[in-house]
């Protein structure tokens, strides 16, 4: 297997500040909480883990409720204040108790919170995949330049139904027909 191709046994799904208070604000609020709700089920199917962050939630409100009734009761939250999650009590210890190398990365916005957590994982070490089709920004112009930035820094370009399919990697996997209705 390539080294920039995800091994289902080492990574892990993080879903960075998908919250209410963006909603209106970003214009591809809905299609990208959409393909989000994707990667979370099908990581689920999958038995990978799902780590999802918040931003100030007392201001921005909790994540958005679509992804709250797709995620199961293992789903770990990290309420956080820094833009990057890497330094937020227990964010390292959810990557080591999955013994996590690499980092399946999504959401709001790819300019700052998503850019900032990539970089830092980056830093120590980490593989990070981006679903560059599951990050948002409130403005085109800053999507395209966190995307940009994070790929030419080493992060790993991705999308939903490539990492799904990565992760499985034969047509013949138990899981196969589950990962395949929820794409379709």
């Amino acid at each position: 297997m390539h080294k920039n191709s995800l091994n289902i046994d080492e990574c892990l799904l993080v879903v960075v500040d998908v919250q209410e208070a963006f909603r209106k604000a970003i214009p591809s609020f809905a299609e990208s909480v959409s393909r989000i709700a994707m990667a979370i089920r099908g990581c689920q199917i999958l038995g990978r883990p799902v780590v999802v962050t918040e931003q100030y939630p007392q201001g921005l409100g909790r994540t958005a409720e679509e992804l709250l009734l797709c995620l199961s009761d293992d789903a770990e939250f990290i309420e956080k204040s820094s833009f990057s999650v890497f330094g937020q009590a227990g964010f390292a210890g959810a990557l080591e108790k999955y013994q996590a190398k690499q980092i399946i990365l999504c959401g709001i916005e790819a300019h700052v919170c998503v850019n900032q957590t990539a970089h830092d994982l980056l830093d120590a070490g980490y593989q990070v995949h981006l679903l560059a089709d599951c990050v948002a920004s409130r403005f085109e112009h800053d999507r395209r330049a966190g995307i940009d930035k994070m790929f030419a820094s080493g992060v790993v370009a991705s999308s939903m139904e490539m990492a799904l399919f990565e992760m499985m990697r034969d047509s013949r996997h138990e899981k196969f027909k589950d990962i395949q209705a929820i794409i379709k």
